[in-house]
């Protein structure tokens, strides 16, 4: 034996062992910070600790989120990329999330809508993805509904945090702020982001043109060392409902972990002083109530929580208040409303319309600003009402007086003069708050893929009730309008050719394609041999079944040919068919197996849902990088084109 080799070995595992046990001693002490919100702190020493090469999944997930949860999304970008770059398989489908929101911080939309695929995929039935699956095509709805307001900024802004505007139906305009800066002997800094605690404070709005005086504090004993923030008044200005840590009565409580958690308050007007400070009853130490808005006539209140039966980050609730002062019980705002994200911020407009700000729905990126209009039992699905007022940060306290369609809202978008800073807008068009949609396609011969003008395309509901018909222009095109949310049977026709349809069902994008392609009314099917170990794709000259690469939707395309498929199954009663899918050979060998026993699931689900197939009929499972159709293996480099061959779906007749 080498006995100087051996004694190096023996010093290396002692000064390896000796980092590693450093490391993780600063690490708990990270994590304690961490644990308490103190997410500035945290961040100093898991930096030093990352820049030390000290690596794990553990330590890229508490960098970016510290970022994350501070609003610095352009700076957990970095952060979350190590993380799923790295560590992919050893990630929880959140992470996932916050990578895309992320993302969209710094305009990487494309990156970002990959990175929601792969949320989709392993997240079950989270409400984000299925709200980003209805809405692909959300930047064309987004630009839709832009261009509805002219911001203004504001002198009233600090360099420190201010938001959360509200009218207090008194000429004035009230705000949370943390503008008494580092150096104030009274103020101290919060853990959270090392920024002063909020006061709640006040301004004149001056004439036509709506000029801000300078703010000062608002009187009474509102305002204390802690932070106080968003604020809704009663119509006559004498009852107001703030935000405030759960600190009353000079005592400051917390949850069991140690935490101070945020809660609702009550106060009245006595002259010019607020007095008579009440927490309301349905506050809890062991978790948030916050935000408050009062609905027009007073009688509900609507705020933001994080109580037990709420299913995200925070949910937005409504409560009754009696005549006497007294509430009801909260109710929570349902799925249309609520996501596992954070859905905040509330504001009830005069006519009943419900703002909040959400980054669980789709939008431009962190927290996007939404409108949901009053329905007869509850409220429309939100909108999201576009740029100025939303952007890619931040976005969020959105008020608007509907007489003059001047408002406020918040943003830490850059341009300003601190951490958030409030704008003025003015409304200048009405928002899109009805679903529009249509659907559009070409129609041609099956096998000539000529284009059939002069055809007609006929629209059903899911009872075979026609709705609608038009006919295709010169260049076989048609379009049909269509309503959210329904299912439709789309039927083309022409003379010489079988009719062909195509199933639809609506979510909540804008427009749907549909190609419809017709075959010549004798031959056809009938005869085409069929027996055993052949591939369906083959003897009924289809368009492979394709998909997007991460992807295991299927695509309008895909639809397609799959109605071929089922067509064949329902004229051969006996035929049975094995499914087999295939990836190409990017991202690990586990899972692209993985990845394709979800293609053949839902290749397998369409058949048996939308054709109404016996399962019994349809086999199948997913075969992952095992069966290439070209060069291009791991490592071999290739063109796009030539990755999606192996992308593919194959029907192989069993009987």
């Amino acid at each position: 034996m080498n006995l100087n080799k051996y004694f190096i070995n023996i010093a290396i595992s002692l000064l390896i062992s000796c980092f590693t046990f450093s490391q993780e001693k600063r690490l708990a002490k990270a994590d304690e910070n961490f644990s308490r919100f103190a997410f500035v702190d945290a961040r100093k020493i898991y930096l030093q600790v990352a820049k030390s090469g000290y690596a794990s999944p553990e330590l890229f997930k508490k960098i970016g989120d510290s970022y994350y949860f501070n609003a610095e999304l352009e700076k957990s970008v970095g952060w979350y990329e190590k993380l799923v770059n790295e560590y992919e398989d050893q990630i929880e489908p959140e992470y996932l999330f916050r990578y895309s929101q992320s993302l969209k911080n710094v305009k990487r939309y494309e990156d970002a809508d990959k990175a929601m695929e792969k949320f989709k995929l392993l997240s079950g039935n989270d409400q984000r993805a299925e709200y980003f699956v209805s809405t692909r095509d959300y930047l064309k709805f987004i630009e839709m509904q832009s261009g509805r307001y002219t911001l203004k900024r504001l002198y009233i802004n600090s360099k420190y945090s201010d938001y959360a505007p509200s009218f207090n139906y008194q000429g004035q305009l009230i705000f949370a702020s943390s503008r008494e800066g580092k150096n104030s002997m009274v103020k101290t800094l919060h853990e959270w982001n090392e920024m002063p605690f909020l006061d709640l404070y006040i301004s004149d709005i001056l004439g036509e043109r709506r000029a801000l005086t300078t703010p000062k504090k608002i009187k009474g004993k509102i305002n204390t060392r802690f932070h106080e923030s968003s604020t809704s008044f009663s119509k006559d200005g004498q009852t107001v409902y703030f935000t405030r840590n759960n600190f009353i009565k000079k005592k400051l409580k917390s949850n069991v972990n140690g935490t101070t958690l945020l809660k609702l308050y009550r106060a009245t007007l006595d002259g010019e002083k607020w007095t008579n400070i009440e927490e309301l009853p349905f506050n809890s130490d062991e978790y948030s109530v916050a935000h408050p808005a009062l609905s027009a006539d007073g009688r509900k209140l609507y705020f933001a929580s994080d109580m037990p039966d709420s299913r995200g980050l925070s949910d937005l609730y409504e409560i009754d208040i009696y005549e006497d002062g007294t509430f009801g019980e909260p109710k929570n705002l349902g799925d249309r409303i609520n996501t596992e994200g954070r859905e905040t911020f509330p504001y009830i407009s005069d006519s009943g319309r419900l703002y909040f700000a959400s980054d669980g729905h789709v939008g431009l990126g962190g927290l996007d600003i939404f409108v949901a209009v009053p329905e007869s039992l509850g409220y429309s699905i939100p909108y999201n009402i576009g740029e100025p007022v939303n952007s890619s940060e931040d976005d969020f306290t959105f008020v608007l007086d509907e007489n003059t369609k001047i408002g406020y809202f918040a943003s830490n978008r850059s341009g300003g003069n601190g951490n958030d800073d409030i704008y003025s807008f003015k409304q200048t068009k009405e928002l899109i708050t009805t679903c529009t949609q249509y659907v559009s396609g070409v129609l041609t011969d099956a096998y000539t893929r000529n284009v059939l003008p002069g055809s007609e395309v006929i629209l059903l509901d899911d009872n075979n009730h026609e709705i609608s018909r038009v006919t295709t222009n010169a260049k076989g095109k048609y379009k049909l309008n269509v309503d959210c949310g329904k299912s439709y049977i789309i039927r083309g026709t022409n003379p010489g050719y079988s009719a062909t349809e195509a199933l639809l069902e609506t979510n909540f994008a804008l427009e749907y394609t549909h190609q419809l392609p017709l075959q010549l009314g004798e031959g056809g099917l009938n005869q085409k041999e069929l027996k055993p170990g052949d591939d369906l794709a083959e003897i009924l000259d289809l368009e492979i079944i394709y998909f997007d690469l991460d992807k295991s939707f299927i695509r309008p395309d895909a639809e397609i040919e799959l109605q071929k498929i089922i067509a064949t199954l329902k004229e051969y009663p006996n035929l049975k068919v094995d499914v087999r899918s295939h990836t190409d050979s990017r991202a690990g060998d586990n899972y692209n197996m993985y990845l394709s026993e979800r293609r053949a699931k839902s290749t397998i689900k369409y058949i048996i849902e939308k054709g109404k197939i016996n399962k019994s009929r349809i086999t199948g499972r997913g075969y992952g990088e095992t069966s290439l159709v070209n060069k291009c293996k791991n490592k071999i480099p290739c063109s796009d084109e030539e990755h999606q061959q192996n992308r593919r779906s194959e029907f192989i007749i069993v009987k």
